[in-house]
């Protein structure tokens, strides 16, 4: 298994991790969503609506989106007509945004975002038939610590889903995604957004993070069953699906 190396936002910055992932989220808020989309071309909104169809064949009565962000999957997730949703991510900004785009749609009854900590969740044991994270858990301080408490708050026989980036390793794609990754993302989120390391630090991030099977086996050691991955647009990103052992 693959040792992830630890990789921050702020390499000249004091603080943990995790606290200078929240204040890069806060700096980017207002800016997110709309250079999510340029810059991933609008597919990332594609890859939503696959992990929609993947949750629509077990139970989601009861949702948690953890690292909810500005609320688009926690939204997405609403057509499966749960009786809850509740998003928590650390960065009250994204949260903020995220409560206007849930209000704007008049989803609150159904939809909660509250602030929580992907290693330390306010819930209890066996509370959700489905936890999902996308674009989330390679910004997790202890990944293995997140996957154990998502693990912890699911009922036995719920599904986890997370959808994150990976890399591409079919030629000449990878090499394109790579330079594209490294060197024309970062250059257009600096023109779009007011800090200049959060488009730095995202491909530094997905570099660093134990994609494909190295995820897995991850998943695997922090007890999650009938693990899979499901590769989309060329391995530019992977949806990763387990279960709580019954």
């Amino acid at each position: 298994m693959k040792e992830t190396k630890e990789v921050r936002p702020y390499s000249d910055r004091e603080g943990t991790k995790k606290e200078q992932v929240a204040n890069m989220f806060d700096n980017i808020a207002h800016s997110y969503d709309r250079l999510n989309h340029i810059l991933s071309l609008g597919i990332d909104k594609g890859w939503r609506r696959k992990l929609l169809k993947m949750a629509q064949k077990g139970k989601s009565e009861k949702i948690l989106d953890v690292a909810t962000g500005t609320g688009d999957l926690a939204i997405a997730l609403s057509k499966l007509n749960p009786k809850k949703i509740i998003g928590v991510d650390i960065s009250n900004g994204m949260l903020e945004i995220g409560r206007k785009k849930v209000a704007k749609r008049v989803l609150e009854k159904q939809i909660e975002l509250i602030y929580g900590d992907s290693e330390n969740l306010p819930f209890e044991d066996n509370s959700f038939d489905l936890v999902t994270v996308a674009f989330g858990v390679r910004n997790f301080e202890n990944l293995e610590k997140g996957m154990r408490e998502m693990l912890r708050v699911l009922k036995p026989g719920g599904q986890i889903l997370v959808l994150e980036f990976s890399q591409p390793e079919t030629f000449p794609f990878a090499h394109i995604y790579k330079f594209y990754f490294k060197y024309i993302l970062p250059g257009v989120g600096r023109l779009l957004s007011k800090d200049a390391s959060a488009y730095t630090y995202l491909p530094a991030s997905v570099e660093a993070f134990p994609y494909g099977k190295n995820f897995t086996d991850v998943m695997d050691k922090c007890g999650y069953k009938n693990n899979a991955i499901k590769k989309l647009t060329l391995g530019v990103a992977s949806i990763y699906k387990g279960v709580k052992p019954s």
